[in-house]
């Protein structure tokens, strides 16, 4: 058979025009030659027809008049309402606790860990509402009574403390009450507005109760006695600060 002449525009054998880029086209003389190449051209046929078939079943094709599909936004809103749906699902089942699940305590330092550390630089006020550095009364047996008076337990520690040691008591707020004191220790009786030593302690009062600190020559805390009940309590540890 004739090949496309250079222009494209037919051949010798009387053939139509064929583009360039197809190359040399080769016509065998045995039809069944080219049974493959029909059988696969059958192949794609089919299945784009069945494609087709299957999107306009859909809705996903353009419909006879031009107009877009309507189906495919309803396939659209489907999906995201039953995405919706297993969402919200999944929040509200409710689900059996297992042993295991317990919540995490993360552990703060309490009062009785703080033995060792340094006392804050806090300013506490006197009753003339003048600022008192509380690390300058060290060494100290300081007795919080915002959440009681406990003007025995300020006697007792007033008269075990040794010489040299002085006995701090301070108030909530800025009211100083008159605290008794029995020489030799010497009593400053001081306010805490901001409230600056109870949050250092983490600890909160407790009506009834008051609490005490032990602070060394070098403001560093000995002993936190949460709850005063007895002089016995810390009678050793004060003994240790007058030396």
């Amino acid at each position: 058979m004739g090949m496309p002449d250079a222009e494209g525009q037919g051949s010798a054998d009387g053939l139509p025009g064929l583009p360039p880029e197809w190359g040399r086209i080769v016509v065998p003389d045995d039809p069944s030659a080219l049974a493959d190449e029909a059988a696969r051209v059958r192949r794609e046929l089919r299945r784009r027809a069945g494609h087709t078939r299957w999107r306009r079943r859909l809705g996903l094709l353009p419909r006879p008049d031009g107009r877009p599909p309507l189906r495919l936004p309803l396939l659209v809103l489907l999906v995201t309402l039953l995405v919706t749906l297993a969402g919200l699902f999944a929040v509200t089942w409710p689900r059996t606790p297992r042993s295991g699940d317990r919540p995490t305590v993360v552990p703060y330092p309490t009062a009785t860990d703080l033995s060792g550390r340094a006392l804050p630089a806090l300013d506490l006020v006197d009753a003339g509402n003048a600022a008192v550095p509380l690390r300058g009364l060290t060494p100290a047996v300081i007795i919080l009574v915002d959440a009681c008076p406990c003007p025995e337990r300020v006697t007792e520690a007033t008269a075990l403390a040794p010489p040299g040691v002085t006995v701090v008591t301070v108030e909530g707020g800025r009211t100083v009450r008159a605290t008794p004191a029995s020489p030799p220790a010497t009593v400053r009786a001081l306010a805490d507005p901001a409230g600056g030593l109870r949050a250092f302690l983490r600890l909160p009062p407790r009506p009834g109760a008051a609490a005490a600190l032990l602070v060394d020559r070098a403001g560093v805390l000995v002993r936190v006695v949460p709850e005063l009940r007895s002089a016995d309590d810390y009678r050793a540890d004060l003994a240790r600060l007058g030396s």
